[in-house]
């Protein structure tokens, strides 16, 4: 019962979590003290129910919570972690989860080294001596390009191993420290000269123009071409400012502006009192945003132990709760003392001001765009607990059960990422140990890349209740439909605008009209998905004939090679089979002939 189990708890540190009477988690949060905080939602008498003092959302929230369940931890600071951990993970449908929690690259170079060079990095490198410069959200590798370029540096580490000068000291772009023709203090004059250049982008800008006047003057007009485009990408900051406050130092703002049913996450990074990066992260919003959990998972997702620490001052626009906490915690992670501000005067108060009045203009700008409905549409229309911004769609394909090939395709706001796109090399004998497979090993990573809003599954009711026992057994929070392809003379029936396709939800069956645009873009989806699954098993098929190929002329012919995919399942399942297993299909000497051919 939850009225009891709210009085049982401990005063101990820990995580809670809400679920409702379907068992969907509803809420994760954290507790210094998890008796006291989860009391506080409720009122006990006459009866339990949601205390008058919450707002609107988490009083919507309490109403659905049917029992809880919590972890105890050691501390407030182990809570914060396991929260933010378990809400990537798991996708609580009262909690908000930020898509871009990537790592930006940073530039960095080795002072201990003689003749160092100018690298990129999105980690820590493992070494002391490194200085880092960053992070860029774009423009680094342009940034570097743009050095090697400018400067007489070693352009590549195999140059150091040599003991001659090479092509590069003849057209003038490295000066022969391999032969000794400069001195390492005369070679680190050039590196400041270089890192200098790397905050001071005016500077950088005006030399690459300079560069590219005089390319264009000698009618070198594809080389001046390949600059502009540097020039290009390096301005493309999308807070741009002529600040230059010394006294500011290095700073990084996170700005988290909301107007409507949008918000919009901006990330500023000043470095030396200039503004060297900045970027925009757009969310569709519902009632159920909140801002102070916002900022938490912002913060604690950008600020992983990976990452180089290049400033240990962080300036928010909003004294979210749990600032003090997250202070600690990540002056803990990194071992030095990190400060989280809201500024009220002064310098950085102005440098905030315009990180808001940038972040309101932009969000002013994305709404103006007239706003696609079909998200909302089919959210309403299959009963989803969310707006489906981010999708995954599965498919499998083969041919008479080879060269089996899983693929996942992704959308996130109606637009396809494929750097997103994974493939899967899969063993099911049939088409749903197939899909089980596939679907499970995605599952497994939800704790590394966050589920998404919505999965759709290529297939019927049985593929969609697979689907659905997966999710449960994982954990998470995630809607899933499928859609079954209407079959023409046993074929698959793919032509929009007329394909009578069925999707199917947990609780329903849907037959919608060919013409119908929410049918329309699952169709566009599971089609995408179909294309990339397909293109993987033909790359996957053709490599194996031509393998195939190869073994018949090294003395395997066809009838050793059927009673092997007949033993073994599959090609894959060949190539990875010791001697002692492939002789007791084939005689020795043919297994051996395997081995050798595969490298076994």
């Amino acid at each position: 019962m939850l009225k009891q189990k709210i009085k049982e708890l401990p005063k101990s540190a820990g995580v809670y979590q809400y679920f409702d009477e379907k068992n969907h988690l509803l809420y994760i949060g954290k507790a210094k003290n998890l008796s006291n905080r989860v009391k506080s939602y409720f009122q006990f008498t006459p009866e339990l129910k949601p205390s008058p003092t919450l707002s609107a959302r988490i009083h919507k929230m309490i109403s659905e919570t049917k029992y809880l369940e919590y972890i105890i931890v050691n501390s407030e600071h182990d809570a914060l972690i396991l929260e933010n951990s378990l809400i990537k993970q798991l996708k609580p449908k009262y909690n908000i989860l930020l898509r871009d929690d990537k790592t930006y690259p940073y530039i960095y170079f080795d002072e201990n080294e003689n003749y160092p060079r100018f690298e990129i990095t999105r980690k820590i490198v493992a070494k002391k001596g490194i200085k880092y410069f960053g992070p860029f959200s774009v423009g680094s590798f342009e940034i570097l390009d743009a050095l090697y370029d400018i400067f007489p540096l070693v352009q590549k580490k195999s140059c150091l191993n040599s003991k001659k000068a090479c092509l590069f000291y003849q057209i003038k772009k490295c000066l022969a420290p391999c032969e000794g023709k400069i001195t390492p203090l005369e070679y680190m004059d050039i590196v400041k000269k270089a890192q200098n250049l790397i905050t001071n982008k005016k500077e950088l800008i005006r030399l690459l123009e300079e560069k590219m006047f005089a390319l264009s003057q000698q009618l070198r007009f594809e080389e001046a071409l390949v600059i502009r485009d540097r020039i290009e990408k390096i301005k493309k900051v999308v807070l741009s400012s002529d600040i230059d406050l010394a006294k500011i130092e290095n700073f990084d703002i996170f700005v988290i502006e909301v107007q409507e049913s949008k918000a919009i996450v901006v990330k500023t990074f000043l470095r030396d009192g200039k503004i060297i990066s900045s970027s925009k992260e757009i969310l569709n919003i519902d009632e159920k945003f909140d801002i102070s959990e916002c900022y938490k998972q912002l913060l604690l997702n950008f600020y992983t132990k990976e990452i180089p620490l290049t400033s240990t001052k962080v300036i928010v626009a909003f004294e979210f709760e749990d600032l003090e906490a997250i202070e600690e915690l990540l002056s803990e992670r990194f071992g030095k003392k990190i400060s989280i501000t809201v500024p009220k005067i002064g310098d950085k108060k102005k440098v905030l001001d315009l990180c808001i009045k940038n972040a309101q203009e932009l969000l002013k700008i994305e709404n103006r765009v007239k706003p696609s409905t079909i998200l909302h549409e089919i959210q309403e229309l299959f009963k989803l607990q969310n707006i489906p911004n981010k999708i995954e769609i599965f498919d499998c394909s083969h041919l008479s059960f080879e060269a089996i090939v899983g693929g996942m395709v992704v959308c996130e706001y109606e637009e396809f990422k494929k750097d997103d796109y994974k493939r899967y090399s899969l063993n099911g004998l049939d088409e749903y140990s197939q899909m089980k497979e596939l679907l499970s090993r995605r599952a497994l990573k939800f704790a590394e890349n966050p589920p998404p809003d919505l999965w759709i599954i290529d297939g019927g009711k049985a593929q969609l209740n697979l689907a659905l026992d997966i999710i449960q057994s994982s954990g998470s929070n995630i809607d899933v439909i499928s859609i079954s392809k209407e079959k023409l003379d046993f074929k698959a029936h793919r032509a929009k605008g007329s394909a009578k396709d069925i999707i199917y939800t947990e609780h329903d069956r849907f037959e919608l009209l060919p013409t119908d645009k929410r049918l329309q873009f699952i169709q566009k989806l599971r089609d995408e998905a179909h294309r990339f699954a397909i293109s993987f098993h033909r790359a996957k098929k053709a490599k194996q004939d031509r393998e195939i190929s190869l073994l018949k002329i090294s003395g395997i012919g066809e009838a050793k090679l059927k009673k092997l995919i007949d033993f073994f399942g599959s090609f894959e399942n060949i190539k990875k089979s010791n001697i002692d297993e492939l002789s007791k299909v084939i005689d020795l000497n043919s297994a051996k002939k395997v081995v050798d051919f595969f490298g076994n």
